[in-house]
């Protein structure tokens, strides 16, 4: 398979991911913000959506970026804001 070596798709594929992470874990994804445990709770599922992301973005694009890291917070955290927290 041939890998991702445009920064904009690489974007997108990082959001897509997080995206189906976010639609696919919301009882967890409350869980973690009402506890503030969300990285914990989330573990497993961003880790498998890391390595995936990884598995199809070309290397030199994964060492100049960090666009799994941004669409954690980009597309996690807006999700989020709907469930009660302390920090917020």
């Amino acid at each position: 398979m041939e890998r991702i070596t445009d920064q904009g798709k690489a974007r997108r594929w990082a959001r897509t991911i997080v995206s189906d992470i976010s639609l696919y874990n919301q009882d967890k994804i409350r869980e973690g913000i009402e506890q503030d445990t969300l990285f914990e709770v989330l573990a497993e599922e961003l880790q498998e959506g890391r390595e995936l992301y990884e598995s199809r973005v070309a290397p030199e694009i994964l060492q100049s970026t960090h666009f799994f890291d941004l669409a954690v917070v980009d597309v996690l955290f807006k999700s989020t804001h709907k469930f009660r927290s302390k920090i917020w």
